[in-house]
């Protein structure tokens, strides 16, 4: 079992991996009120359930991937996206209540600690370091295809075949991408790290700009899963309210949102290198922080309005994700990468946790039924990425390498 050993096909490889282990990423989101209705759900507890795969994750990555300095990533990948089979295999079987799906979906987000950005670090440790910016932002970028095509192959199917059959679906999926980096990334001699792990934790947490990307992805994950985990509920909302062709198939606008993150990131990135990554981060995030707003303002206007306005909106709370990842991966030296791809990871998805229960808190206390409660919820993802930029503009331009 020789590998793949070219940069094009290495990223190719590792990002069709990472794209199988998501199929089941917008399961919960997209089920959520079929499961909200059959579990008489309230709000907070459907934000609960759309938060706690954030939880799972936060909670494991500071060990998983850490551990990525000191054995091979790849062995943590493949151990992992089996872990996301089991999971969404249990959800699937014994998931019949809000508790038992609270921990079967806990798990699942607690795997995508192991494939995520440990698939991230197997990569770039195989790339040479002139291709690692750009298969950073390429394989963080397929976040977003992972998840649109997770919305939409749900969307279609979910008319078709019951949710545990969904669930049972992803599992295939999760089992194919362990095959797949099995027979076609070769296994790397792990190579040991002359400072101890505290050494490597003290160096991160004491290095400024670390910090700095970590505050602005917390504020960025807040953003985009709170709006990913609560989108296909507003669009029914609104399609219940005043139907509409646009909100029709409110899984295809989702996937559509997800898809555009994808241009949006590797263009954000390219951004970063071309005027400066601290300055970059520093006007677009802005952007999606209006336009959150803009929507809270207009959240009760009919699907031709609301769509179009909330697909401008996915992509532009994009422009920052890959240049934010590509810049730590960049700016940390290589030993003790993988701790700061731990912290930076476990605060910012510690964001991805908050953003979908902030907004369900929002909905239950301006009410779920009413426009103002939708109009909270977004602007709980105008204060989220609002609190990124915060940690940003801490940090003057110095900080940041002008050209990386």
């Amino acid at each position: 079992m020789s590998g793949v050993r070219s940069s094009t096909l290495l990223v190719l490889v590792f990002c069709t991996a990472e794209i199988l282990s998501m199929a089941g990423f917008a399961l919960v989101p997209s089920l959520l009120p079929r499961l909200s209705h059959a579990w008489s759900l309230s709000a907070t507890a459907a934000g609960w359930l759309g938060g706690v795969y954030f939880l799972g994750y936060i909670l494991a990555v500071p060990l998983l991937v850490s551990l990525t300095d000191r054995v091979d990533a790849r062995r943590i990948h493949l151990a992992c996206a089996a872990l996301n089979g089991l999971a969404l295999t249990g959800f699937a079987l014994l998931a019949d209540g809000f508790v038992a799906a609270l921990g079967w979906w806990w798990l699942a987000g607690l795997s995508l600690a192991g494939t995520y950005m440990p698939g991230l670090k197997a990569l770039t440790d195989r790339l040479p370091a002139a291709a690692q910016s750009r298969g950073t932002a390429f394989y963080t970028a397929t976040f977003g295809v992972g998840v649109g095509l997770s919305y939409l192959w749900i969307e279609l199917a979910q008319r078709h075949l019951a949710w545990p059959v969904l669930f049972a679906l992803a599992a295939v999926c999760a089992a194919l991408s362990v095959l797949l980096i099995w027979l076609a990334v070769a296994p790397a001699a792990s190579v040991p790290s002359l400072r101890s792990h505290a050494t490597h934790w003290r160096l991160v947490l004491g290095d400024r700009r670390i910090l700095a990307f970590c505050g602005a992805y917390f504020g960025h994950n807040w953003e985009l899963f709170g709006f990913r985990a609560w989108l296909v509920a507003y669009l029914v909302w609104s399609h219940g309210r005043s139907p509409d062709a646009w909100t029709s198939m409110p899984g295809v606008v989702a996937a559509l949102a997800t898809f555009l993150a994808v241009p949006a990131s590797i263009l954000g990135n390219e951004g970063a290198h071309r005027w400066g990554r601290g300055r970059w981060l520093r006007a677009v995030m802005p952007v999606s922080c209006m336009l959150a707003l803009v929507v809270a303002g207009l959240s009760d206007r009919p699907g031709h309005v609301l769509v179009p306005l909330l697909l401008v909106y996915a992509a532009s709370m994009n422009l920052d994700s890959a240049a934010l990842t590509a810049g730590l991966v960049s700016e940390t030296a290589g030993d003790r990468r993988g701790t700061a791809l731990a912290l930076y990871s476990a605060i910012g998805f510690a964001g991805g946790c908050i953003g979908p229960l902030a907004f369900g808190i929002a909905l239950d206390t301006f009410g779920r039924v009413d426009p103002a409660g939708w109009a909270a919820g977004f602007v709980s993802l105008a204060f989220g990425v609002g609190l990124g930029r915060w940690a940003i503009g801490r940090n003057s331009e110095a900080t940041f390498s002008a050209k990386r």
